[in-house]
Order: C-alpha cells, then structure tokens, then sequence
C-alpha cells in the first residue's frame, strides 16, 4: 500500500543500509550531515500521496488498497496518461532535479511484471517481487555499469574474473555473487536492483555475468562507498537544491553477497540479458519517466531565466529574449516528444501499452545535448549576479542595511533577489549543478553508442523508398545497370 514518510523513514532506520562515508559506516542516513536532506525530501514526496489534492494522482486503488501510480499497470494509453500525470507531479516538487525518485525503477518493474513471462522460469519470481514492492511502496535503486578498470577489454578479459559482478556458486538455497558496479544513486532506498545495463559478448566465462537479481540494500557483504557530498550547507535560502536533493552516488560492492533464489531473475542467459530491457518494454517505459522528468526541469529552467531576466530589467533586450525564446523552443520539442509518445503508444507481445519507442528516442538522444546549452544560457543572462551572493546570514548581520539598497532589482527586494540567483548558483555553476551537467550528459549512456544505436534500431527504409520513388528508381540503380548488361 501507499506508504507515507513516517513509514520510509521508520524502514530506513531499522534496516539502514550499508553505506560509507569517508571511511566511516553511516548508521542512521536520516540524522547524517550529507543524506539527511535527500531523506526528508523522500519522506515529503511519500507523504504527498497521503494528500487529499495528490492522493488521486499519486495513487490508484485496487481491492480496497492504494498504491503507487507508477505501478499501475499500462493496459491502455489512458494509463499511460495516468501515470505520466504522477510522474510530473514528483518531479515538480524537486524541479526535475531529482532522478532517482522512486517511480523511475518502478515504471521498469511494472514492465517487468506485466512481460514477465519474458523471463522464462524466473517469471514468477519477477512476478512476486514487483508485487512485494507494489505491496510495501517499496524505494529502489540499481547500480550500473562495470568499474572502469580497461574498458578496451570485454569483462572476461579484467586483471580479475570478479571485476565485473559474476556468479561465484549456486546451491540449493540461492546464489553467490562477487564483483562491483558503478554507479548506484539513491543507496538510501529499500532494495537494489542489480540489471543487465550494458551489452554482453559472447565468450568463454561470459554467462556467469548474465545475471539478473534483487536484494534488500542491507544485505550483508553488499557495500555503498559514497562519493563526496555535495551538500553546500543546511540552509535552503543558501543551497536550495543540494540542502534537500543530494541524491548521493556510490561504488557498489558485492562481497560473496548470496541471493535467495526466489530474489533472481536472469541466470548463465546472455540472449536474455541483452534483451531484457526493450524486449519487455521496460526501457520505454523507463524512458517515459524520464521525458516527463526533463520536461519538468526545462519548465523550471525557463521559469528562473524569465524570472531573472524581469527581476534585473534584461528580458527587453532583444539578445535576452532570443536566448529565453531559445529555451521555450527546446521546451515545446520536449512536449511533443512526451506527447507523441503517448499518442502513438502500441501494445507489445505480452499486452503491455508501450510508449513509442521513436518519439522516446528522439528525447532521449536530444536532451544530453540540449542540457549544457541550457546552462550556458542561465550563465549568459545571469552574468555577475551568479557571483554576488551573500548569504542568508549576511542579511542577518551589521551588513544587512547596505545589502538591502546595492542588491535590490527592479522587481525584487534584495535578500529574494539574492535568493533566486542562488537557486540559479545552484542548478547551474555549483557542486550540486555541475553534476547535473555529467549527470545528463551520460544519462543513458555515451552519447556516440546511444546515436549507433538508434542507427541501428531506427527503420529508414520507408524514407529511402520514398526518395527513390522520387528518382523514378524501382530498384537501385546499380542493379539497373547489371540487369541490363
């Protein structure tokens, strides 16, 4: 059922997980100086489906139960709608900055559970598990790709066989897994889920990579090594973003950790892995997630420029209007990505509604280039005003007269003037917002591998048919000229 954050929060503390920081063990995340933010903002966004004016889009219900919106399965574009409408309404609260709410991994896993005979004799298992989720309104996160130690050499090839998370043995009870992966974010959820992200090769020793499974974070011999922090301080008048969305990114490590066999769902099956994601639909869906997300943070883009622009008098020169005018084009091509993929949404073999996968990748490809033109654009308008900002105390002390009459703008006092800037600090030029920049550049993965592969998978022939209809060709015109000797 619905969980609210007193709940999460009371999960969270009894069964933490196994998390570092520099060198120490976090005991309890919702007290630590570096995760207690994201932990609050988390407890906020659960609360939220308890709230009379988002219950009904952040929940639907079924036997008398709420759950979770994004584990309402898409049986129809209609749910597609619904879902969509819950995954904005999250990600407004945190202005698209945060990706790794909740309802990201569970749009996969309601793919999974809805084509889960896909997954052959562990179908059950993938069935029982998202219905557990669904059952405790359960946070997830996974862990990615494989340490980066030489990425010229496939993961049989590594200086040791467990670079890369392989099966060590299996046995009556379940299996043994040893390894490590990059990159997991939001270590401070319930469950990992440990999913084929990157293609595997054929070869001698391949399949004991091919493995699917998931496991509660507090899993012994499982291991979060957390990055620095980027929590600028507490205050959110000074670091409105990373104050209460460090999401946290982590190494994760898999010590002999042993998985019950009723918690794996792919095993010694390349075909299977490679497949996994798009076979079941679980990468569009996934995706749809994510386009609603991005529209959300290009709509909170283009609310701070036009904000910033009005409030210093620089939104009536022409080269400013251009630049905003330039982001309200990027937001109207991220709508019609969002919106045609609903529109022309199909059912896959197993009756599952699936966004379409051409309007998915078309954002999905986009978005890693548009982002740092839309930081670019933040700086341009902002200029110094991203460089003068006092803080909340400064205000507050013997300074705080002269910074009312110097720091005031046309539209705003000081200390708002002030504030919006450093929210603008925040998403763009900080710690915090330099990392969204990576963040969004690799997102789905390298962005030349992401180009090959719509190459690849995207259908050119009715186009090309259509310029050889053009030419007045019926076939090509070398096999024409062979024809006719």
């Amino acid at each position: 059922m619905a969980r609210s954050g007193k709940e999460y929060l009371e999960a969270l503390r009894h069964n933490p997980p196994n998390l570092w920081y520099k060198g120490e063990k976090v005991e309890d995340p919702s007290t630590h100086p570096v995760f207690k933010g994201v932990v609050a903002n988390l407890a906020r966004l659960y609360d939220m489906q308890h709230d009379p004016k988002y219950r009904d889009i952040l929940t639907y219900e079924e036997d008398g139960k709420r759950h979770a919106m994004s584990l309402l399965p898409a049986r129809s574009k209609e749910d597609l709608a619904r879902r969509s409408a819950a995954y904005k309404l999250w990600a407004d609260a945190n202005l698209g900055m945060m990706g790794r709410c909740p309802d990201y991994l569970n749009a996969v896993l309601m793919a999974y559970e809805h084509s889960a005979d896909f997954f052959g004799e562990f179908a059950d298992n993938v069935r029982n598990y998202v219905a557990y989720v669904r059952e405790k309104d359960l946070a997830t996160t996974h862990c990615l790709t494989n340490p980066q130690v030489n990425r010229a050499k496939p993961v049989t090839e590594q200086p040791d066989p467990y670079i890369a998370v392989g099966v060590v043995k299996q046995n009556a009870e379940g299996i043994v897994v040893r390894g490590a992966r990059m990159l997991a974010t939001l270590p401070t959820a319930d469950e990992l889920l440990v999913f084929p992200s990157t293609l595997l090769k054929e070869g001698p020793g391949a399949d004991k990579y091919a493995v699917a499974f998931a496991i509660p974070t507090s899993t012994p011999g499982l291991h979060f090594i957390s990055r620095e922090g980027l929590v600028g301080g507490d205050s959110s008048y000074d670091h409105p973003l990373s104050s209460q969305i460090e999401e946290m990114d982590c190494l994760t490590v898999f010590d002999d950790v042993f998985v019950p066999w009723e918690r794996v769902f792919i095993l010694g099956d390349l075909q299977r892995c490679n497949n996994a994601y798009a076979e079941t639909g679980a990468l569009m869906h996934m995706a749809h997630q994510v386009v609603v997300l991005k529209n959300a943070k290009t709509e909170a883009f283009l609310g701070l420029v036009s904000l910033i622009g009005e409030a210093i008098g620089a939104d009536a020169f022409p080269h400013v209007q251009e630049k905003i005018a330039e982001l309200i084009v990027y937001l109207e091509a991220m709508k019609g990505f969002w919106a045609r993929a609903e529109r022309d949404a199909q059912l896959n073999k197993y009756g599952l509604m699936c966004p379409d996968r051409g309007a998915i990748d078309g954002a999905r490809n986009l978005y890693p280039r548009l982002y740092p033109r839309i930081n670019e654009i933040v700086q341009q308008i902002s200029a110094s005003g991203l460089i003068t900002l006092p803080s909340e105390k400064d205000f507050e002390g013997p300074m705080g007269p002269y910074l009312e009459k110097y720091l005031q703008s046309a539209t705003l006092g000081a200390k708002e003037r002030v504030q919006l800037f450093r929210l603008a600090w925040d998403m763009t030029l900080s710690a915090f917002g330099a990392r969204q920049v990576l963040y969004e550049r690799f997102f789905f993965g390298d962005p030349v591998r992401m180009y090959q592969t719509l190459f690849s998978v995207y259908d050119k022939e009715p186009y090309k048919a259509r310029i050889k209809e053009f030419l007045g060709w019926s076939e090509s015109p070398k096999a024409e000229a062979v024809a006719g000797g």
